[in-house]
């Protein structure tokens, strides 16, 4: 062997040995920590101070490793000494594959209990219930826009969004065989088949488009079917089996997804101030004209910025709908404060969903 790159392979298993040390180190004081936690009656798990250590991390990272890499390193570190105090249970769109369960191993880190969920309502239901400590819950797609689904439920949870994630999604093509030929219907969320549209129109015009409940689920069906095939991630491709036989077949070659992180205000309360945070807001207004012009004028006139505006029909037969609203801030900020008690008074129904870091993937 190369003598330099022998020694270079003892200094990497040296540096290797003092991370260890060095992690472990780090442990213990987490564990001291979670001590104190648990006298206080504190979470375990704060969104806004995790934040905070990585986004730190990245001011002082002086290289070569780049900063994108600094977020997942982080939080298996962090997710692995919260996991001595007690592992999370997060439920998410199952089963195993799905975006949903990849976005939420890269925002808690993978030393958690999986709550795989059959379907959004039941994450909802099953972080409201109790039966997990968290929901990872898809919100905003940017190419097919709001997942209404989500928009709906978050009406009339007891949840609140205390995080935020996004993954830069790429769908694939799979199936038992490795290749194209004799495939009669191709599964995958509804979501993920407007995501691919184009693609299949040009490649696969007489394949019947069927929707499921999720990819993962899709792929799960085309490993028992030769004629099936799956549009889901690779780790689904590798979870069933399947052979990748189109890859990245999304019409937006920079298709991300945006997930909500759900949890029970008694049990999370609400992030403090990371200084890049989000409020997410649902209010409805009275059926006069004007009425969406003055429920805007108090975040104009406190320079606040509103970063998203959604509408959902309200279902009451009165052609009224409710707004969903995302302004930058935190109500800590005296700005956001007075902003978000004048626009309470212009509202019918004014509900906040949540405060929460960004994500600046």
């Amino acid at each position: 062997m190369n003598p330099a790159l022998l020694a270079l392979r003892e200094q990497i298993d040296a540096v290797d040995r003092e991370l260890l040390t060095l992690l472990n180190r780090r442990a213990g004081l987490a564990l001291e920590v979670g001590e104190i936690k648990k006298h206080e009656g504190s979470p375990v798990f704060r969104p806004e101070r995790e934040a905070q250590v990585i986004e730190g991390l990245k001011r002082d990272n002086a290289g070569p490793l780049k900063n994108d890499s600094i977020a997942p390193i982080w939080r298996e570190v962090m997710s692995a000494c919260r996991s001595l105090e007690s592992a999370s249970r997060v439920a998410y769109l199952g089963p195993a594959g799905t975006f949903s369960e990849q976005a939420a191993l890269g925002y808690f880190g993978s030393s958690i209990e999986r709550v795989p969920c059959a379907s959004i309502d039941e994450v909802f239901r099953a972080a409201s219930a109790g039966a997990a400590d968290f929901g990872v819950v898809p919100v905003e797609n940017s190419t097919e826009g709001v997942v209404a689904r989500s928009l709906d439920l978050f009406l009339h949870t007891p949840l609140s969004i205390v995080g935020e994630t996004s993954l830069l999604v790429r769908h694939n093509l799979m199936r038992r065989t490795a290749s194209r030929e004799g495939i009669t219907a191709v599964l995958a969320h509804p979501q993920a088949l407007a995501q691919c549209q184009a693609w299949l129109s040009l490649h696969l015009p007489q394949a019947e488009r069927r929707p499921v409940a999720s990819n993962a689920e899709g792929a799960r069906l085309a490993a028992l079917d030769e004629s099936l095939a799956a549009i889901a991630s690779e780790r689904a491709a590798t979870e069933f089996g399947l052979h990748v036989v189109a890859p990245a077949i999304q019409d937006d070659a920079h298709n991300r997804t945006r997930f909500a992180i759900v949890a029970l205000p008694q049990q999370v309360p609400p992030p403090g101030a990371s200084g890049h945070d989000c409020t997410s807001l649902v209010v409805s207004v009275p059926n006069r004209p004007g009425a969406v012009h003055d429920m805007l004028v108090p975040l104009k006139a406190h320079g606040v910025s509103m970063t998203r505006f959604e509408s959902r029909p309200a279902r009451s037969g009165q052609w009224e709908y409710y707004f969903y609203i995302d302004i930058a801030g935190h109500p800590d900020d005296s700005r956001v404060s007075t902003a978000l008690t004048e626009l309470r008074g212009t509202c019918a129904f004014f509900k906040v969903l949540g405060t929460y870091p960004v994500d600046t993937h």
